[in-house]
């Protein structure tokens, strides 16, 4: 975590309709042309935490009310999500939200909105994507409802990097795909991020798959970070094996038959 910080997040509250807090005093950073992993069950706070670096909280009525959020030195907090994406941050929803009466082209093409460097270099960004996606270009004249759920999560990371993004925000990009589709999503990630130099932030609730893709983690519980590590000590780490991954010294555990006070009290020790 020594490289040039891209982003970082530095002790913000999140509050949902003026009284629900969501974040408690989350602090966490991002380094250039890293992938960062943020980890958790269901309602940890992850999604919030994303939707707070792109500024679209006020969506949901939800605001930050404390600490800062910084990009490249330059406080965001205040900036709209377009004002981010013209400096590079794009975020890719969970559940993909592709544009379903839009051929997988024409979706791809949306991405490239917000840019002026003419046809012909958003032809040559298109040619990439199609590189790194082959099955799109296959599929390129299908409406986007008629393909599969992976070739969707790959239609919205293409649509992403049509923008020519500096940091993709990745919201559970494994959410509803079939194992060998999580396998090539997240490959894809990790080849784009070594030949790209595109940044990742993504969260995950599958911990196994994130922690072997990702650089760097964070883990989260009720809107808190409770542990942090490099992604192979995190993998290493015997209370995540325990709760997040299924493994102990007894053997096989589910994540259900860990009580929450017990893993909390670990954490806080």
């Amino acid at each position: 975590m020594s490289a040039n910080i891209l982003l970082n997040v530095n002790n913000i509250e999140v509050i949902y309709n003026h009284v629900i807090l969501v974040l408690k005093g989350v602090s966490f950073v991002v380094p250039e042309g890293g992938i960062v992993a943020l980890l958790g069950g269901n309602g940890a706070g992850k999604t919030t935490t994303l939707r707070a670096v792109s500024n679209l909280l006020a969506g949901e009525r939800g605001e930050v009310t404390k600490g800062s959020i910084e990009l490249a030195g330059e406080r965001i907090e205040a900036m709209t999500p377009a004002d981010l994406v013209k400096r590079g941050v794009i975020q890719v929803m969970e559940g993909r939200h592709c544009f379903a009466h839009l051929t997988i082209e024409e979706n791809l093409l949306t991405g490239a909105y917000t840019r002026r460097d003419g046809k012909a270099a958003i032809a040559e960004t298109l040619e990439k994507v199609y590189s790194y996606f082959p099955r799109l270009k296959t599929r390129r004249q299908t409406q986007a409802a008629y393909t599969s759920g992976g070739e969707q999560q790959m239609c919205a990371i293409g649509r992403a990097l049509m923008a020519n993004p500096r940091m993709v925000l990745l919201d559970e990009p494994s959410m509803g795909l079939a194992p060998q589709i999580v396998e090539e999503v997240f490959a894809i990630v990790k080849e784009l991020n070594e030949k790209e130099g595109v940044t990742f932030l993504l969260a995950e609730q599958n911990t196994n798959m994130a922690l072997r893709y990702a650089d760097f983690g964070y883990i989260l519980e009720n809107g808190r970070i409770v542990l942090e590590g490099t992604a192979q000590e995190l993998a290493n780490n015997e209370d995540v094996k325990e709760f997040y991954l299924g493994l102990s010294s007894q053997g096989r555990k589910s994540f259900r038959d860990v009580k929450h006070y017990r893993r909390r009290k670990r954490w806080l020790a």
